[in-house]
């Protein structure tokens, strides 16, 4: 394998950990240890929040550079550790270039059914009701704000809304269902129907690779995932506020 198809898998391993959630160290490293089968002892990468860019360099030839930009970022742990395996295997030698691209490519592709991801969606603010001291009740209307945060979330990335609007438009319809929730059933403690419905919306993983990010000294992709938490966290306070509060002048307004 030449030195530009070496470059472009070691840029295609280093967007799938990205894109999953890896911390930038992480992706760097691996991407390194890809770079370095290339028998050369001039290999570089840089990897930061929104992009990556690769070099072999020859003694002798013009140097290879491959750059990436990474539009998109989530949080797959599975995606990671398979990335991991299949760099560490070829590598070692146990693993072919050709065999290396054809797992990687694999790995790109969707590893879940919209539905799937909908389902998920929706048991896991119902999860999180009995920790904020919910009952059956909370559990149920947690349940139902989840269906609403499942339905926003496919429309919105079907429409390909920003990321700071899709945040903001499901935050408030959680705290909308919430409320007309608490209309239905005067019992039903709206606040921990609301804040179990926010939770897969919530940053944690941002806000951990963060600290991690800064602490290892990789400044500019530490201060660009704390940021990007800040936003995040930013629109889902302003979604929640924005739907109490319409839902409260229109209460008050006697549509209600």
């Amino acid at each position: 394998m030449d030195d530009k198809s070496i470059a472009n898998m070691a840029v295609l391993a280093g967007e799938i950990m990205l894109r999953s959630g890896a911390e930038t160290y992480r992706v760097e490293d691996t991407i390194k240890h890809i770079l370095d089968t290339a028998g050369t002892a001039e290999t570089e990468s840089l990897v930061m929040l929104t992009g990556i860019i690769v070099t072999i360099d020859r003694p002798g030839q013009e140097a290879v550079t491959v750059m990436r930009r990474v539009h998109d970022r989530g949080t797959n742990m599975h995606r990671i550790v398979e990335v991991n395996e299949i760099s560490r295997k070829y590598c070692a030698g146990d693993l072919s270039a050709e065999e290396t691209w054809e797992k990687l490519k694999k790995i790109k592709g969707k590893q879940y059914t919209v539905w799937m991801y909908n389902l998920v969606t929706i048991l896991v603010p119902a999860g999180f009701a009995p920790l904020f001291g919910g009952g059956l009740r909370e559990i149920l209307a947690a349940g139902g704000a989840g269906i609403v945060l499942a339905v926003l979330m496919t429309i919105g990335k079907r429409v390909k809304t920003g990321a700071f609007i899709l945040n903001i438009l499901c935050a408030a319809g959680i705290a909308v269902a919430a409320v007309f929730l608490k209309l239905w059933n005067p019992l039903l403690n709206m606040d921990t129907v609301i804040i179990s419905g926010i939770m897969p919306l919530v940053p944690g993983v941002a806000i951990t690779n963060a600290i991690r990010d800064t602490l290892r000294g990789d400044y500019i992709s530490g201060g660009a995932r704390a940021l990007e938490a800040f936003v995040t966290a930013a629109a889902v306070a302003i979604g929640v506020g924005a739907g109490m509060a319409l839902t409260t002048v229109f209460w008050q307004g006697g549509g209600l």
